[in-house]
């Protein structure tokens, strides 16, 4: 199968961010980026699938294909938006009980750079496992958009639906960055 162009995979985790996919993927589209919106099993309820499926123009996708459906196209670049406690932790620790999980699992070793933007409380932000997590995906080359000027955790109860400065914009700038691509 030829190829032409750049596929961005984007993993969508369940929270509230999520329900704006489609916005970091029509900028991702805009910029030459084919997107192919791969969705954690918990993130089907805060995602509208038919929608992103005629955004992107391809199947919004949450297990693993069936042998007689066609592969997707490869990845050159991957972005993790937003990313849940959950999906941090189990992606530091190599687990692929998910198919979200197992594109994760591989891409570090394959080369693909990827940009995981977290969407945690400060109170799951501060809990060592979440720390160390951070620090062992940083140490494998993974950039992690967690700090000042990046993605700051609320305080939790905060209001997490009050979403609006989510870095969409930074994490594509930090992916076409990475991949080599001219933003």
């Amino acid at each position: 199968m030829s190829r032409t162009g750049k596929v961005l995979y984007v993993i969508v985790c369940g929270a509230s961010p999520a329900a704006e996919a489609g916005r970091l993927a029509a900028m991702a589209q805009g910029e030459g980026w084919t997107v192919q919106i791969v969705a954690t099993p918990p993130a089907l309820d805060f995602i509208d699938v038919e929608e992103l499926e005629r955004r992107t123009g391809r199947p919004v996708r949450s297990r693993y294909r069936r042998p007689d459906e066609p592969k997707p196209p490869r990845a050159d670049a991957v972005i993790v938006a937003p990313a849940t406690y959950n999906t941090v932790n189990k992606f530091a620790q190599g687990i692929a009980d998910t198919y979200a999980l197992g594109v994760l699992s591989e891409a570090p070793g394959l080369g693909v750079p990827v940009v995981v933007v977290p969407f945690v409380n400060s109170a799951l932000a501060a809990r060592a496992p979440f720390r160390h997590s951070v620090e062992r995906l940083r140490a494998e080359g993974v950039r992690v958009l967690l700090g000042p000027g990046e993605f700051e955790p609320p305080a939790p109860s905060s209001g997490a639906d009050d979403f609006g400065d989510y870095p969409w914009e930074l994490a594509l700038a930090e992916v076409n960055r990475l991949a080599g691509f001219p933003g």
